[in-house]
């Protein structure tokens, strides 16, 4: 049987595996399920349509599954997944889905939200991202696996994130962040590639210098727009992974622009 502190409450229909440690003080709804090797220390509060994977270890205020804060919001049977492994630090908030959105808020396995972090509804984020202490990200963001969003960042509503891409502490993101990308700033722009991130992924050496050839093309020349600069990159490298990956997401578009180099340091032009 799940091992329940005498302080805490769990509601009938919750579903908890035999191994699950529920700590003082923590509140568990009836809709929720929370797989096998998780850990609640204490004063945590889960609610809603919640599924929380295999080993996760959640700290003290954070708060799980509760109504999104989206005003639009009316009720509707929404839901919040999480996947396995998960870290969720102290005073942590994660809201699910709404009928806008999908009626879905998803994070990955693996992944890391350190203190006073907040993942806003209808959020998609994949596996193995760190969201560093009191990072902000709205509703309707996507991020892709192995994204680091540094402390005290923000990611702007719809804003799409690529998978290995840095945000930089205190950066507000306001436009999509390309795979790979690094942005910093105040209002973000982008300042280069995460080479560190991607030597310490173990990418092969050559597959890093075609992504930079690539980068450069598409976003130091200013010849073009940044959609003919995209084509013509995707023709040249065509069969390298990396920059087949940041063409895809160029070539997809969503809601936001594309996070470019500040003005007169690369003349990117959308």
């Amino acid at each position: 049987m799940p091992e329940i502190h005498p302080t805490a409450f769990v509601a009938e229909g919750a579903r908890l595996a035999d191994d699950v440690v529920v700590g003082p003080f923590c509140a568990i709804g009836p809709e929720v399920e929370i797989g096998a090797g998780s850990v609640l220390r204490s004063h945590v509060a889960v609610d809603g349509r919640t599924v929380i994977g295999e080993g996760a270890q959640i700290f003290p205020f954070a708060s799980v599954g509760h109504q999104p804060q989206d005003l639009k919001y009316r009720g509707e049977p929404s839901r919040l997944v999480i996947g396995r492994d998960a870290l969720i630090r102290e005073n942590v908030t994660i809201n699910p889905g709404t009928e806008g959105g999908g009626m879905l808020t998803e994070i990955g396995d693996r992944c890391a939200l350190l203190a006073g972090s907040h993942v806003a509804h209808d959020c998609r984020i994949g596996n193995d991202v760190i969201l560093v202490n009191n990072v902000m990200v709205a509703g309707h963001v996507t991020i892709g696996d192995f994204a680091i969003l540094g402390g005290g960042s923000a990611a702007h509503q719809n804003v799409r994130i690529g998978a290995h891409a840095f945000v930089g502490g205190l950066t507000g993101l306001e436009n999509d962040l390309i795979p790979f990308g690094m942005a910093t700033g105040n209002r973000a722009t982008l300042a280069g590639l995460n080479i560190v991130g991607l030597r310490r992924r173990g990418f092969e050496r050559d597959a890093i210098h075609a992504l930079r050839r690539a980068f450069r093309s598409v976003f130091e020349s200013s010849e073009g727009t940044l959609a003919e600069r995209t084509a013509a990159v995707a023709a040249e490298h065509a069969g390298s992974p990396l920059v087949e990956r940041m063409v895809a997401f160029l070539q997809t578009g969503g809601e936001r622009a594309i996070c470019t180099p500040q003005s007169g340091d690369a003349a990117a032009r959308a």
